[in-house]
């Protein structure tokens, strides 16, 4: 009995909390369809006959910030950045967990350590040196994006690279596998868990970035979503609120979407890459 009042009472308390994380969005939607007026006014009702202005706010903030452009960078930026963040720390992490020497426990330790430093201490830095290097354009940046996703991205990959049999290795390289191909074909297939999970958290990060765009890329030439919304700022402190919950809407409606078709393979893939060898 103490155990049911117990549950029931853990129930309670996580369907309140996820109601208060789940609550922003809530109002996101709602005040997209709302006049601006009614948005200032009454932020948390809902539409009516009055208020409801039905898809005018969506059209006119993709007329304003040119939305599908912006999709588009950011769409390329995601895909691209996160497909070399996989390969690269995949191959990265293979080398390091197989090769017991103080070079590969280094790159491990400072794969560890891009973790724990905070953004914003390097972040003037990498905004001067990304200018050095013509990295602000859409290439360039993904560069950028490769580092920065480095560490959890290889942490992971190690984690589970220790748990594969290194005999299915060597029976590769009798056969007549080079280092490449023993990865490709025998190591690449067995990850595919942590490959799953390490993508949505990358995908997930890089399509949301704000600041790391705003600081890299062109943003007169190239502007991804984040930055796009940010532009129907107005002068003097004015905000098209219509506009922006209706852009807000469309940012969001996609990575919701990767998130729910993918989730399932989060755990698997944490908890494969988390075991300690």
């Amino acid at each position: 009995m103490e155990k049911t009042k117990k549950h029931v009472g853990l129930t309670v308390f996580f369907s309140i909390f996820s109601v208060i994380y789940v609550l922003p969005i809530l109002i996101v939607v709602l005040n997209a369809f709302k006049k601006k007026a009614y948005i200032n006014r009454y932020p948390f009702s809902m539409p009516d006959e009055k208020s409801f202005v039905g898809l005018e706010n969506f059209v006119e903030g993709i007329r304003k910030i040119d939305f599908f452009s912006a999709f588009g960078y950011s769409l390329f930026i995601t895909v691209a950045s996160v497909a070399v963040i996989l390969v690269c720390t995949s191959m990265c992490a293979w080398y390091i967990s197989r090769r017991d020497s103080k070079v590969t426990k280094a790159m491990y330790y400072l794969c560890i350590f891009s973790m724990v430093v905070p953004f914003q201490m390097v972040m003037f830095t990498l905004s001067k040196l990304s200018d050095m290097l013509k990295l602000g354009n859409p290439v360039g940046i993904i560069i950028v994006y490769l580092g920065f996703g480095a560490g959890l991205a290889v942490f992971m990959f190690c984690g589970f690279v220790k748990n594969i049999p290194i005999e299915i290795e060597e029976a590769a390289t009798i056969d007549g596998c080079s280092p490449l191909q023993t990865f490709f074909k025998v190591v690449f297939p067995v990850m595919k868990p942590t490959y799953l999970s390490v993508g949505i958290l990358e995908t997930m990060w890089i399509w949301n970035d704000y600041l790391l765009p705003l600081l890299v890329l062109n943003i007169k030439k190239y502007k991804t979503i984040p930055i796009a919304i940010q532009y129907l700022k107005g002068g003097y402190g004015s905000i098209d609120w219509g506009a922006m919950m209706a852009m807000l809407v469309l940012a969001i409606i996609p990575i919701i979407l990767f998130y729910l078709v993918c989730q399932k393979y989060i755990i698997e893939g944490v908890i494969a890459g988390a075991v300690k060898g």
